[in-house]
């Protein structure tokens, strides 16, 4: 029985979310549009099999299947970032990015160890020893001594001469490279001199642009790094999962570290729509859409910059741009929501000096999603103009109703202007294909 017979509330869920993605401008950094290839792997029988432990070292039979798929998926891993399989290994078995990392930090450290990342308000992600004051907001910050490292508030750029005196005077075990709100490739060399001079291994999070590394349209991390991780769902533009890689010397910790230490079994089903979309992004093809994803994102910030709104580090080198919305008087929070009211989607995002996440300063956003629609530069230039539309209108809502996002948030209900945009971003998105489509 098909799902709309069987269980016509879930179908009309996502039938709807469906509708959602197609009448809107999807501008998540973090999202993207996968493939239908990618998604019947997702929905096949692999999802009924169990199998713990590795390739020929399992702890259930019948997993004759289930080896191949798994020494497939490593090998395409390697190759899609022209790895050497004699110097780097790679567990695919990860359920997320998250999940990675911490995979990652459990092979690498012992309890109270201590390592760095970015500061989340600089661009660096909850799972890189994220805490606020004396809340330890993520497990790698309550297992794990965290100290981070910020960005120059002037330039909006990693401060690695900053980072290398903080590490002298931490003396990290694990230095981590990688954020998920960072528009500007990084200095691995500098990162691996600092990790050198304090005897610290080199980890790189890639999970935000592990695609554009793979395209090659973006520095290597691994020519310098001990370990690298990345998800598969964003600028790779898989399924939701998440590869480790590691020098060969460390492949029996880091395979322990993910089972049986962090995780049980596989998501088979998962590892097999990991494949596919790796068999992608080795094409020039894949290669084409990473430049253009990158086009588009120079376009759209120099568009927003023209328009004198202030964009972290004036520009972008990836798939993203931070916009800081503090200089007009607007929180990241009360954008998100007017452009959700008009059917783009962005989310709000901390910027450099915000003292609270849940009132964030700026807004992400990223190229990724509507380039996979087939979005090009001057559809990019409609995305500006429907962005800045959303900020006047803002604006005017908020010198209206004052600045509680209570109000705010009533007032979208009534505001024609906001239905009046509504209309027209549903009428342009609708027009282009939605990649993946099966229902």
């Amino acid at each position: 029985m098909e799902l709309k017979e069987q269980d016509p509330e879930v179908y009309g869920i996502i039938k709807a979310e469906e509708q959602r993605q197609q009448n809107g401008l999807e501008l998540i950094a973090s999202e993207n549009f996968t493939s239908k290839a990618v998604m019947e792997a997702m929905g096949s029988c692999l999802t009924n099999k169990y199998s713990e432990g590795l390739p020929g070292a399992r702890y259930y039979g019948g997993n004759e299947q289930i080896d191949k798929l798994e020494i497939l998926c490593q090998n395409r891993a390697l190759n899609t970032f022209g790895l050497d399989s004699t110097e780097w290994g790679v567990n695919v078995q990860s359920y997320s990015g998250s999940t990675a990392n911490f995979s990652a930090f459990t092979a690498l450290l012992e309890p109270n160890d201590r390592l760095m990342g970015l500061n989340l308000p600089s661009g660096g992600h909850l799972s890189h020893g994220y805490y606020r004051g004396d809340t330890k907001v993520n497990a790698s910050a309550k297992y794990f001594q965290s100290l981070p490292y910020d960005i120059d508030p002037q330039t909006g750029l990693v401060d690695y001469d900053d980072l290398e005196k903080l590490a002298k005077r931490f003396r990290p075990k694990l230095l981590i490279a990688g954020g998920s709100a960072y528009p500007r490739d990084w200095n691995y060399q500098r990162m691996r001199t600092i990790a050198d001079s304090v005897g610290a291994f080199l980890l790189t999070d890639m999970s935000h642009y592990g695609g554009l590394v793979a395209s090659k349209c973006l520095k290597s991390p691994f020519e310098y790094s001990d370990v690298v991780t990345t998800t598969t769902h964003k600028s790779l533009r898989g399924p939701r999962a998440a590869l480790i890689f590691f020098k060969k010397s460390l492949a029996s910790r880091v395979n322990f570290a993910v089972f049986p230490c962090v995780q049980g079994g596989p998501h088979n089903h998962a590892i097999a729509a990991v494949s596919v979309q790796l068999k992608e992004a080795s094409t020039k093809e894949f290669t084409e859409y990473s430049k253009q994803v990158i086009s588009n994102a120079k376009m759209l910030g120099e568009i927003l910059i023209q328009k004198k709104y202030k964009i972290v580090t004036d520009g972008t080198d990836t798939h993203l741009i931070l916009w800081d919305l503090r200089p007009i008087g607007l929180t990241g929070s009360k954008l998100e929501a007017l452009c959700d009211a008009v059917h783009i989607t962005v989310n709000k995002n901390s910027v450099h000096g915000d003292r609270s996440a849940f009132s964030p300063g700026g807004v992400r956003i990223g190229t990724g999603a509507l380039t996979s629609r087939g979005f090009v530069e001057k559809d990019f230039e409609v995305v500006a103009e429907f962005l800045d539309r959303c900020v006047q209108i803002s604006k005017e809502i908020q010198s209206n109703v004052g600045k509680k996002l209570t109000d705010f948030k009533r007032a979208l209900e009534t505001n024609t202007e906001v239905h009046n945009l509504a209309a027209e971003v549903a009428d342009y998105s609708s027009v282009f294909p939605m990649p993946g489509r099966i229902l």
